[in-house]
């Protein structure tokens, strides 16, 4: 039985690296696609600015704000996300570095059934 529970845990736990790899993926997507609508409102704002000052006149009150709303709105989103990645990058390295378990057997009597444990 001790061979069967160690292959559970050990898909267990690949498992779960899966899943995390799978949702760090998912996270750096949203924050890419998130960064793009920040950058294509700041676009948007800076055309609309050049096209005022072209015409001899300043931008209106009202556009800049929604202009400016819609940037602001995407880049602390962006920022958010990036932050998460950030962090599960640092929680990462830090579970990577606690792997090493000095308590754990390896290939010693504890893999042989009516030893004690």
């Amino acid at each position: 039985m001790a061979i069967l529970d160690r292959l559970k845990q050990e898909l267990d736990r690949a498992g779960k690296a899966a899943q995390d790899a799978f949702d760090d993926g998912k996270t750096r997507l949203e924050a890419f696609r998130t960064r793009q609508l920040a950058d294509k409102a700041a676009q948007s704002l800076g055309y609309a600015v050049y096209r005022a000052r072209k015409g001899g006149a300043d931008l209106d009150a009202a556009t800049y704000e929604r202009l400016r709303g819609t940037l602001e709105t995407h880049d602390t989103e962006a920022a958010r996300l990036e932050a998460e990645i950030e962090l599960r990058r640092q929680q990462g390295a830090a579970s990577r570095s606690n792997t090493a378990n000095p308590g754990a057997t390896t290939g010693s009597e504890a893999d042989y059934p009516g030893s004690p444990s």
